[in-house]
């Protein structure tokens, strides 16, 4: 799956000015919507089997930083800001950020961005290891394509097993790690696409994979 934005930013966050409250109206319940329409975004995308690229093609604000850091292989143009802004408005990081933003840059760096509210370039999230690539804003699209398409003619079965294992990582023990490992490692060595594998690595040419069980 390739993700990105429609417009000149990957995601303005949310439209504010259908969240105001009328004098003596009633406060909207901000959760309702989060466990409508956020969370389940943010589970199918965890969930789904498929590598997800991420072509952060501009701004990636409030929620949308957080969809986009939710990918597999996420790509940001040179020029693209990620921002929590949420701390502006006196709310915290939902759809995953204060999951997300601990684990993958430290709790200090994490606290920062999230309290502060300060726009990340694209550049620094990368050199922080909150992305995998800067690309030059007019190369951006074609290197997110090719990298889907790379992993679109690839073992995708392993694919799934290493997007499985490692969201296991997050709360399994070293132990029950080492026995999720053992057990994907057992299924993926009697698929066709591991004795392609070793068959074109053996020959010395491209595997062809196919991805069947």
């Amino acid at each position: 799956m390739l993700l990105t934005g429609a417009g000149r930013g990957f995601c303005a966050g949310q439209d504010l000015s259908d969240r105001q409250v009328k004098p003596g109206g009633e406060p909207y319940d901000l959760g309702q919507s989060i466990e409508t329409y956020y969370n389940p975004l943010v589970r199918r995308m965890r969930a789904m089997p498929k590598p997800i690229v991420v072509a952060v093609n501009g701004v990636a604000a409030g929620a949308g930083a957080n969809f986009a850091l939710h990918g597999d292989i996420v790509l940001a143009a040179r020029s693209a800001k990620f921002i929590q802004a949420f701390s502006r408005i006196g709310l915290l990081p939902d759809s995953g950020g204060t999951w997300l933003l601990p684990r993958l840059l430290g709790e200090a760096r994490g606290r920062a961005l999230a309290m502060l509210a300060e726009p990340l370039p694209a550049e620094q999230a990368e050199a922080w290891g909150l992305i995998w690539k800067v690309v030059d804003d007019d190369k951006l699209m074609a290197e997110a394509a090719a990298t889907a398409k790379s992993l679109a003619a690839g073992p995708t079965q392993s694919y799934a097993a290493i997007k499985h294992a490692m969201l296991q990582a997050a709360t399994n023990s070293i132990d029950a790690q080492l026995d999720l490992e053992r057990d994907l490692q057992r299924k993926l060595g009697r698929t066709p696409d591991y004795q392609e594998g070793v068959a074109a690595f053996i020959e010395r040419r491209a595997p062809r994979f196919t991805g069947s069980a």
